[in-house]
């Protein structure tokens, strides 16, 4: 991409690697469906785009949290499978009944609400029913689900709901070999095997996250739900890097050095004074700060890569900006030159995890937390056909949008 107009800072999504590590992961499960997870703008990634991306690489369905995610898809011309399961009482029931979208119910509550909204829609909900198998959030719990299977049955058989799924989720699929995989499994089976019992003939069965799509194979049933993954980031260092599993981090995050200026030895950074030069030095202002989504937790660890080498925030990030110390010999670092925060990591840049070490959390908070004042540039956006006839989409100049 040739830089038309200086920049404060922008977040380059390169749709090439998404749609790669959308590949990587259907191969990782070739007999289930596979769900791109578009939710909180597509982790921060920008959901429109993003959901063509993954549908054009061979993505069956789509998922968000919120109705009102799955209704903004819809608005943008976004067809075929969706599904949205984070609902709240008096929700948008009858826009998704009518925009034929896929529903989660975990409760009576909310089946008498989807019902009714299917009566006044005039068509049947396509319906999923969700089970607690052990993650203690959302989902019916297991001493409650032939009451919720028998009713959903009964609004079947009267033409109001289409029983269109069975699923759950992991709570620690992220951590490999730990107890509780094997007992959801156990629980989620045994659960499936009364629902359909009882009559009901879904088209798909799930439960499968990114961590489980990735290393377990007996979890894939129908479909697999792939959120971080598809952004190319591990959902867990334990289970192994990106590459590791065939997948390139998809946002790289820059920012312009706003300023640069010497300072005397013992001159003190950013509030609090919690750095202090130990001798005269440079500073360089990176403009970006909390407000944007750089994590305050963060300061004096976040490493930055400017003017060729790895810098650490240092002292506290502010609202709007953070400092990092360029040592006495600034070298080439004037004004406008480009930070990178956090990318692929192949050009010398760190990562997205090594933001999260540094903040103490994990990557996927990183690239979500990246606040609407950053700008998205989507890279690569009109290459799919090229990929098709051979090429790989990702190197090269590409394309960019704004979103």
């Amino acid at each position: 991409m040739t830089q038309e107009a200086p920049f404060r800072a922008r977040a380059e999504i390169d749709l090439a690697a998404l749609r790669a590590n959308v590949r990587a992961l259907r191969a990782r499960a070739p007999r289930a469906a596979l769900m791109a997870v578009v939710k909180s703008d597509a982790y921060g990634h920008g959901m429109v785009p993003c959901a063509r991306a993954a549908l054009a690489a061979g993505a069956q369905w789509l998922g968000t949290a919120t109705p009102e995610e799955a209704l903004a898809l819809r608005a943008a011309g976004i067809g075929g499978r969706v599904m949205c399961w984070l609902w709240t009482p008096g929700g948008p029931w009858r826009e998704a009944v009518e925009a034929d979208l896929d529903v989660s119910v975990s409760g009576m509550w909310a089946l008498r609400e989807v019902t009714r909204a299917a009566e006044e829609a005039g068509r049947a909900a396509r319906v999923q029913l969700k089970a607690d198998t052990g993650l203690g959030r959302n989902g019916c719990q297991p001493a409650d689900w032939a009451e919720l299977v028998a009713a959903a049955r009964a609004a079947e058989q009267a033409g109001t709901v289409r029983i269109t799924g069975l699923w759950s989720h992991f709570a620690c699929a992220d951590e490999p070999g730990h107890p509780s995989i094997a007992a959801q499994l156990s629980v989620f089976r045994d659960l499936v095997a009364y629902a359909e019992k009882e009559g009901v003939e879904p088209e798909v069965r799930h439960i499968a996250n990114s961590p489980a799509a990735l290393t377990l194979p007996e979890s894939h049933f129908d479909l697999v739900r792939t959120g971080v993954a598809v952004y190319g980031i591990s959902p867990s260092p334990e289970l192994g890097t990106p590459a590791d599993f065939g997948l390139r981090p998809v946002m790289t995050l820059k920012a312009s050095v706003a300023l640069v200026k010497r300072v005397p030895p013992g001159h003190g950074v950013s509030y609090g004074h919690h750095y202090v030069t130990g001798g005269e030095t440079t500073l360089g202002l990176v403009p970006v700060g909390y407000a944007d989504g750089i994590p305050r937790h963060a300061s004096g660890r976040g490493p930055v890569l400017v003017g060729g080498e790895w810098r650490r925030v240092a002292g506290r990030v502010a609202m709007d900006q953070f400092v990092v110390d360029l040592g006495p010999d600034r070298g080439a670092v004037e004004e406008g030159a480009e930070a990178v925060l956090f990318g692929p990591g192949d050009g010398g840049e760190p990562t997205a995890q090594d933001w999260a070490e540094a903040a103490g959390t994990i990557a996927y908070e990183i690239v979500t937390r990246i606040g609407p004042r950053v700008p998205r540039v989507h890279l690569h956006e009109h290459e799919q056909e090229h990929e098709k006839a051979g090429g790989n989409g990702v190197t090269g100049t590409g394309t960019a949008s704004g979103d």
